[in-house]
């Protein structure tokens, strides 16, 4: 929340900067989004093949692994593991979501 008195006009110089910097967010949510595309058709490959030989939509021990490593490369950058974490499981429940209806597709 922004403290200043909502009729005091923003210093040119600090707009601008404003600007740059969350032109920089926006692009990197952008590549976000698309990486995300990305990983959720090799993710549906994964699905499709799993439906197709019979094997579980989940992996636990496969996610545990990613877990871990994705903390480490999380601290590595200097990203909070925590945070890293719950964004991982985020996807990674989309994911076996997306693998459990395949399954369930597979068997009708």
């Amino acid at each position: 929340m922004d403290d200043r008195a909502a009729d005091q006009p923003l210093d040119p110089q600090v707009q601008t900067e404003l600007l740059r910097l969350r032109d920089s967010i926006d692009n990197m949510d952008a590549a976000l989004i698309h990486l995300l595309a990305e990983r959720f058709k090799v993710t549906q490959q994964v699905g499709e093949l799993k439906a197709r030989h019979g094997l579980a939509p989940a992996d636990p021990a496969r996610e545990a692994r990613q877990i871990a490593r994705l903390r480490t490369l999380a601290g590595e950058a200097k990203l909070d593991p925590e945070f890293a974490e719950k964004f991982l499981n985020f996807v990674v429940a989309e994911v076996v979501r997306h693998h459990q209806t395949l399954q369930r597709s597979s068997l009708a």
